[in-house]
């Protein structure tokens, strides 16, 4: 009963395979050897919990500042996993093309803002100037974005059918308005070519 187990008893141990449908007989080998201890613990990732409130909050600010730098890096490649809600989709990637592929008056508002408040400064002759010319940027940008607008809404069409459209045209718009080196996600076409 105690004694050992004699030779004609000695079977050969079967190949363990993986297989998770059947339940693995008690008796029959792993098919390697247990670990050691300091082998096992060693290999244990230990995930240790904030014992501090500070610790915790030093813990978040590190993953929030990692999670920030992977949407910078998103929107300066233009990596379409990374990027806001509002800038996903590739009717949103057509408003961009569409848009930093051309020329545009209101990219240059900014600019001839400064101009005129420079204008207005100076009195007399000047200020007279800058009303003018204050007038007649804000006309040229109407007409541009108008003609923007037709013109984007019938590629839209054309080009994604069966898509929703909606909220393009203002995106299309408010992109226009910042200045091409500030865009957000940067220029992907270079002006001229086609979108």
């Amino acid at each position: 009963m105690f004694g050992s187990r004699s030779s004609k008893d000695d079977k050969p141990a079967a190949p363990v395979t993986a297989d998770s449908s059947q339940p693995r007989d008690p008796q029959a080998p792993k098919g390697r050897p247990t670990p050691k201890r300091s082998q096992a613990q060693s290999q244990r990732r230990m995930v240790t919990a904030p014992t501090t409130r500070k610790e915790a909050a030093k813990r978040t600010r590190e993953a929030r500042r990692a999670d920030m730098a992977k949407r910078q890096e998103a929107l300066a490649g233009g990596d379409e996993r990374y990027l806001p809600a509002r800038d996903k989709g590739p009717v949103r990637r057509f408003a961009r093309d569409y848009v930093d592929a051309r020329w545009s008056m209101a990219e240059f508002f900014l600019p001839a803002a400064i101009l005129i408040l420079v204008l207005s400064f100076l009195g007399g002759q000047a200020q007279a100037l800058s009303l003018m010319l204050w007038m007649a940027v804000i006309v040229l940008i109407v007409i541009d974005s108008f003609i923007l607008a037709f013109r984007f809404k019938k590629q839209l069409k054309e080009r994604y059918p069966d898509e929703s459209h909606r909220g393009a045209t203002a995106y299309a718009l408010m992109r226009t308005l910042q200045m091409r080196r500030m865009r957000l996600p940067k220029p992907q076409v270079r002006r001229g070519e086609r979108p």
